[in-house]
């Protein structure tokens, strides 16, 4: 799996489409239990080189009720976006994830992990593309029915700050979702 790793940290694949260059960030290891499939890295990430080390990161990490001791041990949690590199600024927040490194990537890395118990789906990007047309009509909708797609996926939304309006009108997710959700990842670790 370290070659696997090493190739995907050298991977130029969309290189001519990236405004910062390429920096591929992905994590795992054999032993990974519960596997985060978000979006692609921000500018602080890209900048850091460790995933999920921004606001949304904090965010995340809340929701699942673990320390970054736990979250950071790729034993435990192995962080692989729908996108490797920071795809560059939209109109409205980044652009969406490099639509190359899915499939170039994923399946390789999940035939490394023999001990998955559960992949944790951040965001319309990665719901779609492992949900398929299991997926719900919207993001709301696929995260308010979780229950359908366990007990090997878990749906949520983009942990990110400017969620915050999202999330003050599904209350239902703190009080029902959030709490299965630690529930799980607490069994699983």
């Amino acid at each position: 799996m370290q070659d696997l790793l090493h190739d995907i940290r050298q991977c130029k694949i969309c290189e001519a489409h990236l405004p910062l260059g390429p920096r591929p960030i992905a994590t795992g290891h054999p032993d990974s239990k519960i596997v985060i499939i978000g979006q692609a890295p921000g500018t602080k990430v890209h900048a850091s080189g460790i995933p999920w080390d921004d606001a949304s990161g904090r965010q995340l990490r809340k929701w699942l009720n673990v320390s970054d001791a736990d979250f950071y041990d790729e034993s435990k949690f192995a962080i692989i976006p729908m996108g490797f590199c920071y795809p560059g600024k939209g109109k409205s927040g980044d652009l969406p994830p490099r639509t190359e490194c899915a499939p170039q990537w994923h399946q390789p890395l999940f035939d490394y992990m023999k001990h998955v118990e559960l992949v944790v789906l951040i965001g319309m990007y990665a719901q779609k593309y492992y949900l398929k047309d299991r997926a719900k009509r919207t993001l709301t909708e696929t995260v308010a029915n979780y229950q359908d797609y366990l007990p090997e996926f878990f749906t949520l939304p983009h942990p990110s700050p400017r969620n915050r309006f999202w999330l003050a009108k599904n209350p239902w997710f703190e009080t029902d979702v959030l709490p299965e959700l630690k529930k799980r990842v607490k069994h699983i670790l």
